[in-house]
């Protein structure tokens, strides 16, 4: 018998003071079983910084061609596809082909994670890639909310520039948003 998904609720308070956005967030998300807890915070980060009307969480792991995060306008029409974690740098590429008028955005899980992204990229001649939204969290931070497993969570995010500010549950902590 296949284990069934946990679900998770993330209670936002969001300010991104570079594009005016205060907002408080319902995030309910679902947990994959073989999911770890830092893609669920590299998601849940994603759906915070790249926010916009319409944004939802795609089906996950469950469907592995699926973005991870999408948004669709009034008429059905991609605006925003979002990928979180490890990604091959031809699959983003094509991806981002398809996406027609689409932004692409992907998250990383470090700085490290989206140098080396960028050198496979390179190395292979994936010359378009310039197109993807390239974000990485600080790996402390990120490994730091990821020790929260808890399934209802409070917090406070304001993203400054390129940096991330959280106070959850009390405790706070920052790091860069590494952008490429």
């Amino acid at each position: 018998m296949a284990l069934a998904p946990t679900l998770y609720d993330f209670d936002v308070t969001l300010s991104h003071v570079d594009r005016g956005i205060d907002a408080r967030l319902q995030v309910k998300t679902a947990r994959h079983p073989s999911e770890s807890m830092e893609r669920v915070w590299l998601r849940v980060l994603a759906f915070c910084c790249l926010r916009e009307e319409r944004l939802a969480f795609g089906p996950g792991l469950c469907d592995p061609d699926a973005p991870d995060l999408l948004a669709e306008d009034l008429t059905g029409r991609r605006t925003l596809l979002v990928r979180v974690g490890r990604q091959d740098p031809a699959r983003i590429q094509r991806e981002s082909d398809r996406a027609g008028d689409a932004r692409v955005a992907l998250f990383l899980d470090s700085a490290a994670r989206l140098a080396a992204f960028r050198e496979e990229a390179a190395a292979a001649g994936l010359s378009r890639l310039g197109e993807v939204e390239l974000y990485a969290p600080d790996a402390a931070l990120l490994r730091w909310l990821a020790s929260r497993e808890e399934r209802r969570q409070k917090l406070s995010l304001t993203v400054v520039g390129d940096h991330l500010y959280v106070d959850l549950g009390g405790e706070t902590a920052d790091g860069p948003l590494h952008r490429g």
